[in-house]
């Protein structure tokens, strides 16, 4: 029994995960029926819900040689993050969305991509980077040989990306009146790796970024990782951002897709991230921590945060945490996101800029686990042409069962 906003609907929910050596499948059957005997419009209401039963299929992993995935997107960062950082092509279940990544490292060169959205259009980004000093007899020279360059593009092509004003038609459709198509930018960086040894390694890096009918910004930084045998593993990153007027960094982040376009139709306004990066007409510098930890690959912490110097509504946080013990029969999971931060009372505040997953249970044997999910996530809006035009908050309470079976 599921309970969303207020409806009572029976829910009959197939999500089995399979994995073998690097390949992995994911499936995502969600039917929920109403008091009524009918289905929720939007478990199926255009093509890409019918293609997400299909959750994603994947090859390997970030940061492996070899990564490919086809389906949901979660958390996928291009470089250094300067423009795409820990993007999710579907916080919405009500719209969920097939998009493909593309990683490949060699040990000269290599480079990632993404593709959001195969249904509607979405966002494009390629990232190469190269250490051209491998090519040369410096590449035995200790930090130096090291070196990495890269350059990235990445565009929108969903037919929202560029909209800064529009109207409500007489057949109740939105109609764009001012609209600078796709949303485009490039950027150029370096890293410069420190020091490497069996158990820690750091780097300096240095990102420049510039959009394409707007402003540029630049950022440095530090990240350092320690690894204790199996131990204890944690990764720190400091960074200082110099940002020009008419520039948001890390433009496409976790709720890019959220923040991308809403029409408030009763006052004819369109509220979008492209809006917002022309409005930006002052620069403001400001600075960006990263925090992870694992412990004994029982408990995993991650978390960020954004604060410009200026800006009262600039705060950017990002928390996930992981507890799920091999040979304990409970597990707990939780991760959260919220843009627009004011203050630090408003940090935790579930509103309209915020993402929620909560998630804990218990295996009353080994084979199965009982837990209990919230979800603060988003349902689209949509016109008189079903067309998605904005997102409302959505609570969600889920009860679930799982059945384990080790391959």
């Amino acid at each position: 029994m599921n309970f969303i906003d207020g409806k009572s609907y029976f829910a009959f929910r197939f999500t089995p995960e399979f994995s073998l050596s690097k390949v992995g499948v994911g499936l995502d059957l969600n039917l929920e029926v109403g008091t009524d005997g009918k289905i929720r419009k939007e478990n199926f209401n255009e093509t890409s819900d019918y293609l997400s039963i299909i959750r994603y299929v994947r090859y390997g992993n970030k940061k492996e040689p070899v990564f490919v995935k086809v389906g949901a997107i979660d958390g996928y960062t291009l470089g250094h993050g300067s423009i795409m950082y820990l993007y999710n092509n579907s916080p919405s279940f009500d719209a969920r969305k097939i998009g493909l990544v593309v990683d490949i490292e060699f040990d000269k060169w290599g480079f990632e991509s993404i593709y959001s959205d195969f249904s509607q259009g979405g966002i494009f980004g390629a990232r190469g980077y190269t250490k051209p000093l491998r090519f040369t007899p410096l590449a035995s020279v200790p930090v130096i040989g090291n070196l990495e360059v890269g350059a990235t593009f990445a565009s929108d092509f969903n037919k929202y990306a560029g909209v800064r004003s529009g109207i409500t038609n007489a057949s109740g459709e939105f109609e764009a009146v001012v609209d600078d198509k796709s949303v485009s930018v490039i950027g150029f960086d370096m890293g410069l790796p420190l020091f490497t040894t069996s158990f820690a390694n750091s780097m300096l890096y240095l990102d420049f970024v510039k959009f394409a009918n707007a402003g540029s910004g630049t950022s440095a930084g530090v990240i350092f990782n320690l690894g204790a045998g199996g131990m204890l593993s944690a990764s720190v990153k400091l960074e200082r951002r110099l940002n020009g007027s008419e520039f948001i960094p890390s433009y496409f982040n976790a709720l890019y897709e959220l923040e991308r376009f809403k029409f408030i139709s009763a006052a004819n306004t369109v509220v979008s991230k492209y809006n917002a990066l022309k409005a930006s007409t002052t620069s403001d510098n400001g600075y960006f921590g990263g925090l992870g930890v694992n412990v004994l690959n029982l408990l995993t912490v991650n978390g960020s945060y954004q604060r410009l110097d200026k800006d009262a509504k600039s705060g950017l946080l990002h928390i996930s945490a992981d507890l799920v013990p091999k040979d304990l029969p409970f597990i707990a999971r939780a991760g959260y996101d919220k843009v627009n931060i004011q203050s630090e009372s408003d940090m935790f505040k579930l509103d309209d800029r915020s993402v929620l997953y909560a998630e804990t249970g218990y295996k009353p044997y080994s084979w199965m686990l009982v837990t209990m999910v919230y979800q603060w996530t988003y349902t689209p809006q949509r016109d008189g042409s079903d067309n998605i035009i904005g997102f409302v908050p959505q609570k969600k309470v889920e009860p679930r069962v799982y059945f384990i079976y080790p391959f």
